[in-house]
């Protein structure tokens, strides 16, 4: 009895031990830039797919609204 507890212990143990494989799937593109979009329908009010100058406006609006704790708390 102990002694199959003891092999189902180390059978679970070495399981856990396994890597699974990484790939690049999923469909992510790598290839483009960011300014040009995802094509999924969810992006920032004002900001156009293609559109450089529009990407960094949404990026300096974001670091100054979003992400600077300076201007949340003054």
């Amino acid at each position: 009895m102990m002694r199959a507890l003891v092999l189902v212990l180390a059978a679970a143990a070495l399981a856990a031990c396994g890597e699974k494989p990484q790939s690049m799937t999923g469909g992510v593109r790598h290839d483009t830039a960011a300014f040009e979009g995802t094509g999924m329908p969810f992006a920032a009010a004002g900001w156009k797919a293609g559109d450089k100058g529009s990407w960094e406006a949404q990026l300096r609006t974001r670091a100054q609204n979003g992400q600077n704790d300076y201007t949340k708390v003054n």
